[in-house]
């Protein structure tokens, strides 16, 4: 199977590294500068499941053509339309499309453009990031990569992305029959932790630490049930259990990246997660007033951070 990897950050180059490692045939598609420093230096992983330094394929987007059977698309939600466009000349009637974005929006955009049986749905539970210096680093021991057919069932095509990364160390990846409602139940989870986090601006346990906190996390938790369950995708009860447990936590730690991008002046992906469910949440009928404050909060921040006015811009 050959996989095209677009992208050689934290996730792309993490999972992409991996399975170049175990003796796959995957390709990154990365800008020239990303390039020319893979060339010198190897792609460089540090991790606690072993470091590795790998010499691996590239190609720039001037000379994609077809020739691949997946393609994994692990860019941010607000960089799709660029990720789309650049995809386009590799695109032949064949190859699958496997993004592993946040929230749900990118899958209408990318059966919009490529045909809703070249999109296939994913998953990423890892957390890493590419450091100044050209490493990938995985932070800690999430490893897990989880796709499938968006029309649920199995494929031929999954199955064969699995056991191309079967022998890969550091990683599991799984192919699943029910992956709607596995992306449904991360949204739940992620748009829950995002809205909190956002409009506080504090991570889970300081929350939870504040009088009406606990009742306000779980208050949005089930809001997000809700309007899952209006798309066909009700929770399970186990799963409402442990993250009405998490969001109870006291000495939790656990923040969103969304809320990392803020504290660090950088975009956002609130359009694509809060500005998703704000919408999905007033269609339905679902009251829930933090949905449409933290879209308005976040479309506050983008409008200041667009005009230089953020401390220290």
């Amino acid at each position: 199977m050959r996989v095209l990897m677009l992208g050689a950050g934290a996730l792309g180059g993490y999972f992409g590294g991996r399975l170049a490692q175990a003796g796959g045939d995957v390709t990154f598609l990365v800008r020239p500068a990303r390039a020319r420093a893979l060339a010198e230096h190897g792609l460089r992983i540090v991790s606690p499941f072993g470091d590795a330094a790998l010499a691996v394929k590239t190609i720039t987007a001037e000379a994609l053509r077809p020739g691949y059977d997946i393609a994994i698309m692990t860019a941010k939600a607000y960089d799709l339309a660029d990720a789309i466009a650049t995809l386009r000349p590799a695109m032949d009637g064949h190859m699958a499309v496997l993004p592993v974005l946040n929230g749900l929006s990118h899958i209408e955009a990318l059966q919009a453009a490529f045909g809703p049986g070249n999109v296939l749905g994913g998953l990423a539970k890892i957390q890493a990031t590419l450091r100044p210096d050209g490493v990938v680093q995985q932070l800690n021991d999430w490893r897990w990569l989880t796709f499938g057919e968006l029309a649920g069932g199995d494929s031929a095509r999954t199955a064969a992305l699995a056991e191309a990364f079967r022998p890969a160390i550091g990683m599991v990846a799984q192919a699943v029959p029910d992956i709607r409602q596995q992306m449904w139940e991360k949204m739940v989870h992620l748009g829950t932790s995002a809205i909190c986090t956002v409009l506080m601006r504090a991570a889970v346990g300081e929350i939870a630490r504040a009088e009406g906190g606990v009742a306000f996390m779980q208050g949005v938790l089930e809001a997000n049930a809700a309007i899952a369950a209006a798309h066909g995708h009700s929770m399970p009860d186990s799963f409402m259990a442990q993250y009405r447990a998490m969001f109870s936590e006291t000495n939790s730690l656990y923040a969103t990246s969304m809320l990392r991008d803020l504290e660090g002046a950088k975009p956002s992906e609130g359009e694509h997660i809060l500005g998703y469910l704000a919408t999905a949440a007033a269609r339905l009928g679902v009251v829930s007033p933090a949905h449409g404050l933290a879209l308005l909060h976040a479309r506050a921040y983008e409008n200041r951070r667009a005009a230089n006015r953020l401390p220290g811009g």
